[in-house]
């Protein structure tokens, strides 16, 4: 059974970082390409940060660019959104998809799409104080 299972939001002033953690289960982690995305009150789901568990990360969105770091740990099959210098727009509901790495620049190209992913965690919920 594939898991994902996110951790590590909060509640932060603005300035301040978080480190986001999705640990996954059920399936080859370095076949997998991992996104996190987020969804705000009244919003749609949209893409942060997508990255490859076999080439590094393939995609920022341009809000989150220069403060948010993605990274993968194979040996223990999780992914990390590092947030640094968080605004109040960053708050939302942080979630990970996960879906089959085609690890060709088009077939990824659908990764930034909710629909690109074919499994979801939770969520975890990111709010940021003014």
């Amino acid at each position: 059974e594939v898991q994902l299972v996110e951790s590590g939001g909060g509640l932060v002033q603005a300035g301040g970082s978080l480190r986001l953690s999705c640990a996954t289960s059920g399936f080859l982690f370095s076949a997998y390409a991992i996104g996190w995305f987020r969804q705000a009150p009244g919003k749609e789901r949209e893409a942060v940060s997508v990255t490859s568990n076999s080439d590094g990360p393939l995609y920022y969105a341009d809000s989150v660019k220069g403060r948010f770091t993605i990274s993968s740990d194979n040996a223990k099959n999780t992914v990390y959104l590092q947030m640094n210098s968080l605004k109040p727009e960053d708050s939302a509901v942080y979630y990970c998809g996960a879906g089959p790495d085609p690890g060709n620049p088009l077939g990824r190209s659908y990764f930034t799409r909710p629909s690109g992913m074919d499994h979801w965690g939770k969520g975890t919920l990111v709010t940021v104080s003014s």
